[in-house]
């Protein structure tokens, strides 16, 4: 008779224990005893959903101290369990991955494999897309999904043919909690705070009385008149269309001192979270149904302040080529950003069949407010003192329904997907405004909106992306002389977007004379002075944007593989899929306007891939990995519409002629298991890539640091990567009773990179600024290392744990080496990112106090206070393009579990 036990690990299995897709061993597998013989290994509980089919048979082959799931998979793989989530105690996805083998974690956000950038990484969920709220990316941000609602985090390294085929450094699947194997009920609060932000100064606006819980109450809608306006798809000018009294009208009706006034707060709040987590299971006649439904509410604060430069071009400096700060400011951000998110997931498992239905809710909000100060020597001059301000608010919201239906005949076993997922990004009412100080007649600053230096904007953009992906799987298992497994499938991908961006300036129709320029910005823009100066909202139209596009991505992909043992320990698994894709980017430019370039890529891609795996040895093992993959560019990546990053400050535009890039990979690995849980892996890999996709920056419209992107002739990129797992029992060393069931556990790993784009006389580029080609030479060097690419990456965690019951404590030390954000403008250095080290500190305890479980949770977060710095250098110069402290942050959680 089957247990409860082993029903529901079975049910967690959404795919394949041998489908190439069902990605396998788990850090957190690894932390707890491994089992002491192969029917306990069988019970294993990982909670894995991917595309494949649902094979139990065959093919597990020797290797009696190896984890169960690593003998159940061919690829590359490592894996996120609950427990090892758990242990680096991040409240997000990407703050786990970070401590994943030759993972790293730009911006705290995208996740980097190997050195290649987020565009080079596949974001899955329960084995399914995901758009991206992000306008700027097409992955998804991964610190939008807290670690409550996520049962797993599997990152595959080596290219499998069930996957889509695009793929680059390594595919990302995210398991959304399922059934229980038991009732529970846990509620978690906690408080954070760190030493740049709480308590400190910061600066902050009102906003809308509903700001607090992340949603806005209609603050910042459009006005009617102007929202009517923008829907005419006109420009908003004097002429034909609107006069100059439509202007006033549009410039008095926006909501003003509470988008605008930027006020200082001194004492800047803590950080503070909420979630609750429930699940059962019910027994319905010969059914196992499963429901498990999560909630969560997190409101955060962070400031940043440093220094923001740059260089219009190189100069000499005492007879030496180097770089000046033609812009040079000091800067104070304040960032509230509040999080709501929910998950409902059903599961049933009816004989042999097993079904999942996962809905997932996320929305996240960030309310920016920032000051800077300083010269601008580009667009002013260099002794004019400068104060600009900007306040933000993005709302990005993301849902999700899946269906996936695994269905199991004997031999036969059929895969059923199917999704629709929905992201919007709404980023209502983004002012800026700028003050230039006169020394000569009011010794104040002042704003006559016309002036150089002197203005104030409004921006209104918004997004909408609608995802549909369904596919089918069937798979054969059969014995041919040896165990062999066949699998075929299809699949299909929709994505269609709608993105709009329309900005405006204050203008007064006559001038604004003095004192009217001495008032601060809402009184400046109050309705009084809208009226009597005359001052209309009118559009700015940059040259190289579109207020608007329109975008598709359709795939439709097939494959077919096998997957077999040809001998005792020698596993071979080969196959190839097919792949037709059009992706179409449509610029919308207001009536009248200049035409922009138009994006229609049609392509189709045979990509074969196949792993062998040599199992030599009950405790080891080796792979070997080759595939053909490709890297689409991103939908912001060839949109010729402007984009604000708030992360870096800086203004990124797309290019339409952007080509799609084509990779070859080959991949080594061992691994030895040299105990219970514990293990020394060793790999090495090398990529061929074909027009790789690089960030390239340029200077433009008045000094404005630009980043635009093109497509370098070729690229190569290889490197090793070295990890260790060890635990010492601390009784043997220390004796007594508080160490009788405590260990010590050393786990460390290192990837070291190497990456060259290769450029030779005649190759061509695409200049991202005229669009036209040009010499591949002016835009890159020969022998240089990707963007995103950094050359060393290491983690270390160092603690002590209890065997039986929780009681952790660890450190956790990372490292990420200097990387390119983007190549240089005009000839100038390359723009490097410095993250240096990184220490923390995690402890978790339980306790139970009156009978009922209580869960403790401690953190200290960057305990070097490291800070981040984004530069160029040349000879004896640098010019820091964005530096600031981050600061130790301090966390502290209870858990009640009942």
């Amino acid at each position: 008779m089957t247990t409860r036990a082993s029903l529901v690990t079975s049910l967690f299995v959404s795919t394949a224990l041998f489908s190439p897709a069902v990605l396998a061993q788990t850090i957190a597998e690894d932390s707890a005893a491994q089992p002491d013989s192969a029917d306990e290994a069988l019970d294993e509980d990982v909670d894995i959903s991917a595309p494949g089919g649902d094979f139990s048979g065959d093919i597990i082959v020797r290797g009696k101290f190896i984890p169960n799931p690593i003998r159940a998979t061919s690829e590359v793989v490592s894996v996120l369990g609950e427990e090892e989530i758990a242990r680096a105690a991040d409240g997000d996805i990407a703050g786990s991955l970070q401590r994943v083998t030759g993972l790293s974690v730009v911006g705290g956000r995208f996740v980097f494999v190997r050195g290649l950038g987020e565009r080079y990484s596949l974001a899955l969920l329960n084995g399914l897309p995901l758009p991206s709220p992000e306008p700027l990316r097409r992955v998804v941000p991964l610190d939008l999904f807290p670690t409550s609602v996520i049962a797993s985090t599997v990152v595959q390294k080596s290219y499998s043919v069930n996957y889509p085929g695009e793929f680059g450094g390594g595919v990302i699947n995210l398991t959304t909690k399922a059934t229980p194997d038991e009732p529970f009920l846990k509620f978690s609060f906690g408080i954070s705070g760190d030493s740049e932000t709480t308590g400190e100064l910061g600066y902050t606006y009102d906003g809308s009385d509903s700001d607090i819980i992340g949603f806005d109450d209609g603050t910042r809608d459009i006005p009617n008149g102007l929202g009517q306006a923008i829907a005419q798809n006109v420009p908003i000018s004097v002429g034909d269309n609107f006069t100059s009294l439509d202007l006033q009208n549009f410039a008095a009706s926006l909501t003003n001192a509470e988008t605008a006034l930027i006020q200082r707060n001194n004492d800047i709040p803590a950080n503070f979270s909420a979630e609750v987590t429930g699940g059962t299971t019910i027994d319905v006649g010969d059914a196992f149904v499963g429901i498990i439904a999560t909630a969560g509410f997190e409101n955060s604060w962070r400031t940043r302040g440093g220094l923001q430069q740059t260089s219009q071009g190189i100069v000499n400096i005492d007879g030496t080529e180097g770089l000046r700060p033609d812009q040079n400011f000091n800067f104070l951000t304040t960032e509230n950003r509040i999080i709501v998110n929910g998950l409902l997931a059903l599961s049933a498992e009816i004989g042999e069949h097993k079904f999942r239905f996962t809905n997932l809710y996320i929305h996240d909000t960030v309310k920016d407010a920032s000051i800077k100060q300083g010269i601008d020597a580009i667009n002013v001059d260099e002794e004019t003192l400068l104060n600009q301000s900007r306040t933000s608010w993005f709302e990005r919201q993301l849902f999700t329904t899946q269906f996936v239906g695994e269905l199991k005949f004997d031999e036969l076993s059929v895969d059923l997907r199917g999704s629709y997922a929905n992201s919007k990004r709404d980023a209502p009412y983004q002012r800026t405004s700028s003050y230039a100080f006169d020394d000569q007649f009011a010794n104040d600053f002042v704003n006559d909106l016309t002036s150089p230096g002197e203005s104030a904007r409004i921006r209104f953009s918004d997004l909408n992306d609608d995802v549909y992906g369904a596919g089918i799987d069937i798979g054969y298992e059969t014995d041919i002389g040896v165990p062999i497994n066949f699998t075929v499938g299809y699949s299909y991908y929709l994505n269609d977007r709608e993105a709009q961006r329309r900005d405006f300036r204050f203008v007064p129709a006559n001038g604004l004379a003095s004192p009217f320029d001495q008032q601060r910005i809402d009184f400046l823009l109050s309705d009084i002075n809208v009226f009597t100066q005359e001052i209309e909202l009118r559009e700015v139209a940059a040259q190289t944007s579109v207020p608007a596009y329109t975008a598709e991505l359709e795939i439709h992909g097939g494959y077919g593989q096998f997957d077999a043992e040809l001998a005792d320990g020698l596993r071979l698994n080969v196959g190839v899929r097919y792949e037709d894709a059009q992706q179409e980017v449509l610029p919308i430019t207001l009536t009248g306007g200049q035409a922009s370039v138009a994006t229609n890529l049609n392509n189709d891609y045979w990509l074969p891939a196949g792993t062998l795996t040599w199992n030599f040895a009950d405790d080891m093992q080796f792979r070997l990995a080759a595939s053909k993959t490709v890297a689409r560019p991103q939908f912001r990546e060839l949109a010729p519409q402007q984009f604000l990053d708030l992360d870096t400050d800086r203004t990124f535009i797309g290019n339409p002629l952007l080509e799609d890039s084509e990779l070859i990979n080959v991949e080594g690995r061992f691994e030895y298991y040299i105990g219970r849980g514990e293990r020394i892996t060793l790999a090495g890999f090398y990529k061929d890539i074909d027009n790789p996709i690089e960030n390239v920056a340029f200077v433009q419209g008045g000094g404005t640091l630009f980043t635009g992107f093109s497509n370098a002739p070729k690229a190569q990129l290889y490197g090793a990567e070295v990890e260790l797992v060890k635990y010492i029992p601390l009784y043997d060393l220390f004796g007594g009773d508080f160490f009788e069931d405590r260990r010590l556990l050393l786990a460390a790993n290192y990837t070291y990179t190497k990456s060259e784009i290769k450029v030779a006389d005649g190759d061509t580029a695409i200049n991202p600024v005229t669009l036209q080609p040009t010499s591949a030479l002016n835009l890159f060097a020969d022998g240089d290392r990707l963007t995103g690419q950094s050359t060393h990456v290491a983690n270390l965690q160092f603690g002590m744990e209890a065997e039986e019951g929780l009681s952790q404590q660890t450190i956790l030390l990372t490292y990420n080496s200097p990387r390119v954000t983007a190549r240089g403008p005009q000839d100038q250095p390359d723009l490097i990112e410095r993250t240096g080290w990184q220490i923390d500190f995690v402890m978790r305890e339980q306790l139970k106090i009156a009978g009922q479980e209580f869960e403790l949770k401690f953190e200290a977060r960057n305990l070097l206070g490291t800070d981040y710095r984004e530069s160029q250098t040349l000879n004896d110069t640098r010019i820091i393009n964005n530096g600031y402290d981050v600061g130790t942050r301090l966390s502290m959680s209870i858990g009640i579990n009942f």
